[in-house]
């Protein structure tokens, strides 16, 4: 089995690399690669190209150092790339980051075969995920699965514009900024920001970005 791991961390790459050495010697022989960035993983996934191989499995991080040249810019463009030359290779997404919208969108675009979140973790939980996702099964931690269930109390978010709409907010783009860039009628935007204050229970924008942070969406 070709494996790739990628994580700008050393250690988290070194427990991966033990974890599947150490419980899965029925998948020998195992070849694994180890990248600290999205550069690294491009070249390592040109690498197997060149040699008509492809990976058959991934763990990867989200955050990393980008490759701009090449415009990889997170662990999604790097699943992306994997599936290019092996679309049936199974990923793993790890991240750290906890905002429920950023979780969500990782779930909906990269569509990985297991998700989890960092500090929900251990050595044994990241072997029995593996096992559920070498066996063919989808997995996500208890705290992806809490995410998801809170886009879902507000249903609107689960709708990529509107969590958009939220972002940019957050990010200080003023109501009359957000047509530059999302493709939507500024009168359309904000019927939408409405909405989404209904939602959350509040009157006015600056409150609408607050509890969007308290309750850990951005």
């Amino acid at each position: 089995m070709n494996i790739l791991l990628v994580d700008d961390h050393p250690m988290a790459l070194d427990l991966y690399e033990n974890v599947i050495l150490e419980n899965f010697k029925h998948l020998a022989p195992i070849s694994i690669t180890k990248a600290l960035n999205c550069k690294d993983a491009y070249d390592a996934i040109t690498t197997v190209k060149n040699n008509n191989t492809s990976f058959d499995f991934a763990i990867l991080d989200y955050s990393l150092p980008v490759y701009k040249e090449k415009n990889i810019l997170s662990g999604n463009d790097i699943a992306n790339l994997i599936r290019k030359e092996n679309h049936s290779c199974k990923i793993v997404i790890i991240t750290s980051h906890t905002q429920i919208l950023l979780v969500y969108d990782i779930l909906k675009k990269t569509q990985p075969n297991g998700m989890a979140i960092k500090n929900d973790i251990t050595a044994s939980g990241l072997k029995k995920m593996l096992e559920k996702v070498l066996n063919g099964d989808l997995y996500q931690s208890e705290l992806v699965k809490k995410y998801v269930k809170e886009i879902w109390k507000k249903e609107l978010l689960a709708e990529e514009t509107n969590r958009q709409i939220l972002f940019y907010l957050s990010k200080g783009y003023k109501v009359k900024e957000l047509d530059r860039v999302i493709a939507l009628a500024t009168s359309t935007i904000q019927r939408r920001i409405i909405d989404i204050k209904k939602t959350f229970n509040v009157s006015d924008d600056t409150s609408l970005i607050k509890e969007a942070i308290k309750q850990g969406f951005i």
